[in-house]
Parts: structure tokens; sequence; C-alpha cells
């Protein structure tokens, strides 16, 4: 079988498996739970570990892309004027509390032997999947008022900081080169935020203005140059793809700003594209890669690091938001900033790129991010409808 059969074969067994999730979840009984995991499920089946019908190799790029488009998106929704506001600050303190309980649960880990890979699973600790969580908690109503903004707030540093922190601290090169890289990718970004401005603004609303459909297409077609040229950039730079995704969405959303004209077809386009094509095929080909029998063989690495997600990241929200939310909804903050998934694969990714993560821990650290986004967002709607069911009418 030639390398095109090959791939042709891995891409149609992955566009099943993403046809079929819907399917999957509508039929599953009992609460509804999140497509990523069918996905990842389905990964896992089609996989080197399963039937074997599958590769991820054969579909590293699609995969990539994949990844980047649910950055994009992630990065789309990010307001960096929000972590002025009380919301982001408060966000802002969580995370550092976060990232000092990750710093001392891994020491601890060390001392035991259980771990060698301390900044990469210090940084894991302190993720929150805000990509992954927004249509989960769209789509139960999670996302308006004032607990919506600290959800927006609390998910944007819980992907930001570490993103950056990724830039800086995990890359091959000195921290200063790190960090120079980094400076010079934000400065890229800068620059593309004016590109409306020397288009001219005019012109861009006239195109914009044209004809809704064709429109759509034409800044989708621009959307996805932009994408594709800072995740260029940052791979230039040795820095990780994810911070040049994160970035494209951030531009992208000051271009839609500047616009001043009604963008959601646009943003219509994106979330069909993104979570349409592109988002299922990284999600299964994460299922794919994913080392069953490392977690099967040593399954309390997994435990162990879904309750440190828990307690790292999650509690630390039942008393920072203290002042300004319910009991109830800070429960409901713990579980949903405890959820990740696509930086825990990022971080393995590096860890093992590196030689600095093992194996069984790369294994784990992916499977305790499955079990987050299958357990964590469940428990907080779950919670979220009984104080809907139970507010008088």
């Amino acid at each position: 079988m030639t390398p095109t059969e090959q791939g042709l074969d891995t891409l149609l067994a992955v566009v099943l498996v993403a046809a079929l999730a819907p399917a999957v979840v509508a039929v599953l009984p009992g609460p509804r739970i999140p497509q990523v995991v069918v996905l990842i499920f389905g990964g896992i089946v089609i996989g080197p570990q399963g039937l074997d019908i599958g590769h991820p190799a054969d579909i590293s790029l699609l995969s990539d892309i994949g990844l980047g488009f649910l950055f994009l998106l992630a990065g789309y929704e990010l307001q960096p004027g929000q972590l002025r506001e009380r919301s982001g600050r408060l966000a802002m303190t969580g995370w550092l509390v976060s990232a000092t309980l990750a710093v001392a649960a891994v020491a601890v880990l060390a001392s035991f032997g259980f771990v060698r890979d301390f900044v990469p699973i210090g940084l894991a600790l302190t993720t929150t999947a805000l990509g992954t969580l927004l249509p989960i908690l769209q789509d139960n109503d999670m996302m308006s008022g004032d607990f919506g903004r600290y959800v927006l707030a609390a998910g944007a540093v819980g992907e930001l900081f570490p993103i950056l922190a990724i830039a800086v601290f995990l890359t091959r090169r000195s921290e200063y080169v790190a960090i120079g890289s980094l400076i010079a990718v934000l400065v890229a970004a800068l620059l593309l935020t004016a590109a409306p401005r020397l288009v001219g603004e005019r012109r861009l609303r006239a195109l914009v203005k044209q004809g809704q459909r064709a429109t759509a297409q034409t800044t989708l077609r621009w959307s996805i140059v932009l994408l594709i040229v800072l995740l260029t950039l940052a791979a230039q730079f040795g820095l990780d793809v994810v911070l040049g995704a994160v970035l494209a969405g951030l531009v992208l959303r000051r271009w839609t700003q500047r616009m001043g004209v009604d963008v959601k077809p646009l943003e219509d386009k994106l979330d069909a594209v993104g979570y349409g094509v592109f988002i299922p095929v990284f999600f299964v080909s994460s299922g794919m890669s994913l080392d069953i029998r490392s977690i099967a063989a040593n399954p309390a690495r997994l435990v162990v690091f879904a309750v440190l997600l828990l307690v790292v990241r999650g509690l630390p929200s039942l008393l920072v938001y203290a002042r300004v939310l319910p009991f109830r909804e800070r429960l409901e903050m713990t579980f949903i900033t405890a959820t990740t998934m696509p930086l825990l694969i990022a971080l393995a990714a590096i860890g093992l790129s590196d030689g600095v993560m093992l194996p069984s821990n790369a294994a784990a650290l992916v499977g305790a991010g499955v079990v987050s986004v299958l357990v964590y967002p469940a428990i907080a709607t779950m919670l979220h409808r009984s104080a809907v069911r139970s507010a008088p009418r």
C-alpha cells in the first residue's frame, strides 16, 4: 500500500468517527457527554492499539491544523481588556494560586520518584480548556451574566498564561532566546492587527458589505491565511504552534472590531470549518496516539493526575471568588476550571520530544485530561440544572 493510500484509509476512518460522534452522543443513555470524549474514544478504537486501521502520523498535518483552529477560536473569544477588570484580576489571582500549588504538588511527587518532568507537569496542572468548554457551557446556557464573565476570564487566563510559559520554559533554546522569540512573534501579531488600517478600513467595510455569502467566504480565507502565517511564525521561532493559534484568534478579533460590521457570518463559517472538519480530526488523532497499554499497566498515575487537576486548578475558585459568587456557582467554577485537554496533549508531546517526560506520565496526563472532560463539566452542568429547576418561577 502506498503512503497516499494509507493516508486516505486513515482519513476515511477518522471522518467516519467524526460523522458518527453526534449520533453516538444522541443515543447514549444518561447525561449528555461531550462529543470530544466520543471522538477520543473513537480514535482509540481505530488506532494502533485498537483495530489498527488508522495511524496518527498519516494525518499529522490535518491534526495540527485542527489544534490550530481550536486555539484560534479560543483566542477569538479572549478579550485582553478583560484582564484589567475585576474578573480578570481574580482569574490571574486564581492562576497564581494554582501555579503555587502545582509547584508544591510536583515537588511532593518528585520526592516519591513519581515524576522527573517538573515543568510540563506543573504547567499542565494550571491549564483550563476554554476552547473545549465553550460549546458545552453555551449549550447549557451557562455563559450569561456575571458568572459567564468570570468563567471566560478564568478560562482565558488558564489557557493564555500556560501557553506563554510553554513558549519561555519548554524550548530547546536558552530562556533569553526563548523570550526574544516570544517578543518577536508578539510584535508580528501586533503588526498584523494594523493590517486593516493599512488596507483601508472603508475599503474593507465595502468588501464586507458586498454580499453576505461571498463575504463570509472571503474573510474566512483570510482568517485561515492569518492562522497559517502565525502558526508558521511560531514554528520558525522555535515556539509551540498553540501560541501562534491563540495570537491569530486575538488578531482576528481585533480585525472584526475594526470593521465595525456584522461579523456573525464569519463566526458561523469559522465554527463550521473548525468544529465541522479540522477540530474533530485533532481529537480523533489524539485518541489514536493515546498509550492505552501504559495507562492500563499503571492506572494509579491517571487517577493521581485527575485528582490533582481538581485540587490544584479547581479548588482555588472556592476562595478566590468568595466575595463575588455564591457557593453553588463557585462549586461549578471549581469543576469548570479543572477541565483541560488540548494543552495536556501539547505538553505531553513537548515533554516526550524533549526527553524530559516519562512515557507513562505522558499517557496518564492525557488520560487524566480525558477524564476531566468527561466528568467535570458534567458535574458543573448538573449543578447548574438543579439550581435552575429549584429556582422560584
